[in-house]
């Protein structure tokens, strides 16, 4: 029983290529986005746009760096087992320490491109001064306090430098 509980982690090896393939995805949108704003430049269109464009594709590089060290994390962390000499052979940042890790990254990411998000939203539109554009904002807010929450330590967790 333990033994099949155990080859069950394999099928984390799909979570790990989907997030490797969403990494894919990521990085040929950045790329898309920054070809655009090249293009809105080159063209002499609304620097605007070439600005929110490039915040667009800077946002999708790093999700798609964040989604390919999650990838590593899965992969590494909870399929494969490594010996101790191989482990410290591997970057970093292919050394999950936990879920915790892998949880508050990910919330960490979703943050950053809220903020993108809403800064290119900013950028582009033309109601600007609407009440409406708070929403977004104090959303990120409440998010930002929610994660700073769930960045704190566990019970029994030895605090940082």
């Amino acid at each position: 029983m333990l033994r099949f509980a155990v080859s069950l982690r394999f099928i984390l090896l799909i979570a790990s290529v989907g997030t490797a393939v969403g990494a894919l995805v990521m990085f040929w949108e950045g790329t898309a986005r920054m070809i655009n704003a090249i293009y809105a430049v080159t063209l002499g269109h609304d620097p605007k746009g070439a600005i929110a464009q490039v915040m667009g594709g800077t946002d999708s590089f790093l999700f798609g760096i964040v989604l390919v060290i999650f990838a590593f994390n899965i992969a590494f962390g909870f399929v494969f087992e490594l010996s101790k000499a191989e482990r410290q052979m591997l970057p970093a940042w292919m050394r999950p320490s936990g879920m915790h890790e892998l949880k508050t990254t990910l919330v960490g990411v979703i943050l950053v491109y809220l903020i993108v998000d809403f800064a290119t939203d900013w950028a582009e539109s033309n109601f600007a001064d609407s009440w409406v554009m708070l929403v977004k904002p104090i959303s990120i807010l409440l998010i930002a306090a929610t994660f700073r929450l769930l960045a704190m330590p566990e019970p029994g967790e030895a605090k940082g430098p």
